[in-house]
């Protein structure tokens, strides 16, 4: 499940992006139960986009800022419980990360759900059924 974190450059010192990563993997599998799952450790992956100052935009003038997006099957974040949650939790430990450089008006967060069918995992398309089944087992 594919996590894209882009962030403007310096919002989050660049000693903290392995951190910011790791954590947000962690609270997303933590707040779906499956922290130690098999299966989906592996595949809750992250893009880290930075971007020069000048090159992030709100209102359409420039920003420092920060966004999370998820790209899940329909099952995942599907709970308001959950994703209230998972992106509280993300968008705090941006914040502590930031070392002062974020304000909570500044990280914005967002998921889709992708059609049934096109996940990909071990070179093998899932439907939702599989995927599932292949994280019971992990």
């Amino acid at each position: 499940m594919p996590i894209a974190l882009t962030l403007t450059e310096g919002v989050i010192p660049q000693h903290n992006h392995e951190t910011a990563v790791a954590k947000i993997t962690a609270a997303f599998l933590e707040h779906h139960g499956l922290g130690g799952n098999k299966v989906m450790t592996p595949n809750v992956t992250t893009h880290l986009s930075i971007l020069p100052k000048g090159g992030t935009y709100s209102g359409g003038k420039p920003v420092e800022g920060a966004w999370i997006e998820t790209k899940t099957p329909s099952f995942a974040l599907a709970d308001y419980e959950v994703q209230s949650a998972f992106f509280g939790a993300a968008t705090k430990i941006l914040l502590e990360l930031s070392e002062g450089h974020l304000s909570l008006d500044r990280i914005w967060a967002n998921g889709v759900h992708t059609v049934d069918g096109t996940w990909n995992l071990d070179g093998q398309a899932l439907t939702n059924d599989k995927l599932g089944a292949a994280i019971a087992a992990g």
